[in-house]
């Protein structure tokens, strides 16, 4: 068996821990991370309301069949076809269809459009760029000004959407046609914001705006949020499927990235170049050194280490090639209290763990070091 069987290529994600956020569709987002040698921590941070138990969808719909709109603005393809679906259990499925082939009907994007279509109504447009922001502007050129418009939620209100229609002269109706209510069972989003705080997680996904609203929220009722923005703004990659789910985040000031195209492929694949672009990779004693989450590669081979070790091996490398003192080191150990033998066991665990015990250097009487490669040295020197 030669080395390629051995050891296969590890995937662009091993040795990462991903966060998943989701209610909806998180199996397959889960999926596409783990193919690629991510470790998946999923916790839904919200519960979607089921439409035909939602009175206010109901509501809105008597009142769109009573009074005709002149506009709707449909804007999640699951989102427009539950709306069909929810209309038909009440008995008014055809009689919203009827009102709708009456009216100007925008799409958001091809998704929607294709649920459109697929309801046998045909869109008025739909913006190439599945923006909400070029919806509103095609609405605000033709004049809104004693319009009735009929708006298909996400979830919850379309941040700046309605208020900017309503400002215009516009009666806004507005259809809620999911509601997102709290998780039933607080636990796995209560260990997932530990994990998060606790740097245990390198990258936490989003995939709607009231999914990270929610996760706030919770923060903030256990007094982690200032931990929680923290983890975000340094060590936690927040990625968002597109904007409208990253506003709830910028508006507590995190930066988050986001794929070109919104959808859960292109996210996946932007953590597949993000989070390995973020890694530590040194050159030590004659090798390659890439320090991951949870795991190190070392020449490309993929290392488990254990979280006391992970925590030595990257407060060494905060300095590669400088000696660091044991009790630096055991200030970084988590929980160690002051024995520093605490140190020596962790770091014979580490060596274990890495399979090149040379890697790691002992100082007599001073500490521990990278054995980083000569040519190296410079260049790390005012590290």
């Amino acid at each position: 068996m030669d080395d390629e069987q051995q050891h296969p290529e590890p995937g662009p994600l091993a040795g990462f821990t991903v966060g998943v956020t989701a209610a909806r569709r998180a199996e397959e987002l889960g999926a596409l991370l783990q193919r690629r040698g991510a470790a998946v921590l999923h916790a839904p941070a919200l519960r979607i309301v089921p439409l035909a138990d939602d009175g206010e969808l109901l509501a809105s719909t008597e009142e769109l069949l009573g009074r005709a709109p002149d506009v709707v603005v449909a804007t999640t393809a699951i989102g427009f076809r539950g709306w069909i679906e929810a209309a038909d259990g009440w008995g008014l499925g055809e009689a919203l269809l009827e009102r709708l082939r009456g009216v100007e009907l925008l799409a958001r994007g091809p998704k929607v459009k294709g649920a459109v279509r697929a309801a046998g109504l045909t869109e008025s447009w739909s913006p190439s760029s599945e923006s909400m922001a070029e919806v509103l502007d095609r609405l605000l050129e033709e004049g809104v000004d004693g319009r009735r418009i009929a708006v298909q939620l996400h979830g919850e209100p379309l941040p700046g959407f309605v208020e900017s229609l309503r400002a215009g002269g516009a009666e806004v109706v507005p259809v809620p046609v999911y509601r997102w209510m709290p998780p039933e069972d607080l636990g796995p989003v209560d260990r997932l914001l530990d994990a998060v705080v606790a740097r245990a997680v390198d990258a936490l996904t989003f995939t709607s705006a009231p999914a990270a609203a929610s996760l706030l929220s919770r923060a903030e009722e256990r007094g982690l949020l200032g931990e929680l923005l923290a983890a975000l703004g340094h060590d936690v990659l927040p990625a968002c499927v597109g904007p409208v789910t990253a506003l709830p985040l910028q508006a507590r000031g995190v930066d988050t990235v986001q794929p070109e195209r919104f959808r859960l492929g292109p996210l996946v694949q932007l953590l597949c170049q993000e989070l390995p672009a973020r890694a530590r990779a040194l050159p030590v004693a004659g090798h390659q050194v890439a320090i991951r989450g949870h795991a190190v590669l070392v020449d490309g081979e993929l290392r488990p280490v254990p979280p006391a070790g992970m925590a030595l091996l990257r407060a060494l490398a905060r300095r590669p090639g400088w000696v660091v003192a044991r009790a630096e080191l055991l200030r970084a150990l988590p929980g160690a209290g002051r024995d520093e033998h605490a140190v020596e066991t962790a770091m014979a665990r580490l060596r274990t763990a890495l399979g090149t015990p040379r890697l790691i250097q002992t100082v007599v009487k001073r500490g521990y070091r990278l054995a980083l490669d000569p040519a190296a040295d410079s260049k790390y020197a005012d590290v």
